[in-house]
Order: C-alpha cells, then sequence, then structure tokens
C-alpha cells in the first residue's frame, strides 16, 4: 500500500495540498458527516448501502484524503462481494466501490480522481479480479468502468442499469457472470 501511496503522493506532489492515505478508526466521524452532506439524507437507502451493511470494507481497501492540516476530505471503500456465478456456477469474487465523496469546498482539485487511482492500483495488487460500481458512468469510464460486464447482474433493489458499471482488473474475470450481487466481506462484530 506504501508503494502505491507514493506514487500517488509522487504524482501530484507538485500542485497538490492533500495526501491519499489509509483510513483509521479515528475517521469515522469526519466520513460519515462528509457522507451525509454529499450523498444526502436518502443515502443509506440505496441498493448498494444493502450490500454494504453490517460489513467492513475489504482489507486495505479503504482510503481517504486528507488535506494540509490533516482533516479528512475525501474517502472511497471497496467491499467484498459475489458477483453473481461463473457458467460453471462458481461464485465470482469481487469488489463494490462506494461511496466515492469529495468535500464541497474541495471538489475540482482532483482528488476524486486520485482516490480511483489509488483504490484501483491497491486493489489489483492485492490480486482482486473486478470492480463493480453504481454511479454516473460519464465520470467513472475514465477509469475503465463500463455497463458491458454488468449486463447479467443484478442489484438488490432497484437500480438504474445503465449506472451499474464494472472494471475488470483481470482480463475475462466477469466473462459469463450472471446473477445477484451479495456481500461476502468480513461482518462487523
Amino acid at each position: 500500500m506504501a508503494t502505491v501511496l507514493d506514487s500517488v503522493r509522487a504524482f501530484f506532489a507538485p500542485s497538490q495540498t492533500y495526501t491519499i492515505d489509509m483510513e483509521t478508526p479515528a475517521d469515522v466521524v469526519a466520513r460519515e458527516t462528509l457522507l451525509d452532506r454529499a450523498m444526502g439524507a436518502d443515502r443509506r437507502k440505496k441498493s448498494s448501502e444493502k450490500i454494504r451493511r453490517n460489513r467492513l470494507p475489504a482489507e486495505g481497501l479503504a482510503l481517504v484524503a486528507r488535506d494540509g492540516d490533516g482533516h479528512l476530505i475525501g474517502t472511497v471503500r471497496l467491499w467484498n462481494i459475489e458477483a453473481g456465478i461463473s457458467p460453471e456456477g462458481n461464485p465470482i469474487e469481487a469488489l463494490l466501490l462506494g461511496p466515492l465523496a469529495v468535500s464541497e469546498d474541495q471538489e475540482g482539485k482532483g482528488i476524486g480522481g486520485a482516490l480511483m487511482r489509488a483504490a484501483i492500483a491497491e486493489a489489483h495488487n492485492r490480486g482482486h479480479g473486478a470492480i463493480l460500481l453504481v454511479g454516473d458512468a460519464p465520470y467513472y469510464e475514465r477509469f475503465g468502468f463500463f455497463a458491458e460486464k454488468t449486463a447479467h447482474l443484478v442489484m438488490p433493489g432497484p437500480f438504474q442499469r445503465d449506472r451499474f458499471l464494472a472494471l475488470e482488473l483481470k482480463t475475462g474475470w466477469l466473462d459469463g457472470a450472471v446473477g445477484m450481487i451479495v456481500a461476502s466481506g468480513r461482518k462487523l462484530a
């Protein structure tokens, strides 16, 4: 993780006023406040939230952005899921990304993009095969997320098909994937 974070820091060092780091238990209140502001009061009613409820993020895949004073100004987390089943009937392990949020007063500084690149790189380094998300296609396509690989997958509860996107970290990982997305990660104690 340190190598990925150092690379992100080095890439943005000349003009950045923030750093990307691992989330800590001390970040919980600031993270939840940021998410409430960025996502609105209904954020806990979304299909993605049903998958995350009572789970812990995937190991090493809860990242934050901090300003120069160390305050949390951005967050992204990835969650272990099963992305349906393979043609052979085996569950397909993957990750669900979200939510991604940046403090309103910090938007437009590349923080969201830096969090995305760091999360994708760390998921790849940890050997994961694919990342799925529900989000704005025009934003996430620049990171390689497209709806093609989710065509035969469904979220629990309502979701917009054109916003259900995937990025394969290993070529062919989602080939033939079909079925419901379900949580598979560690449960909260």
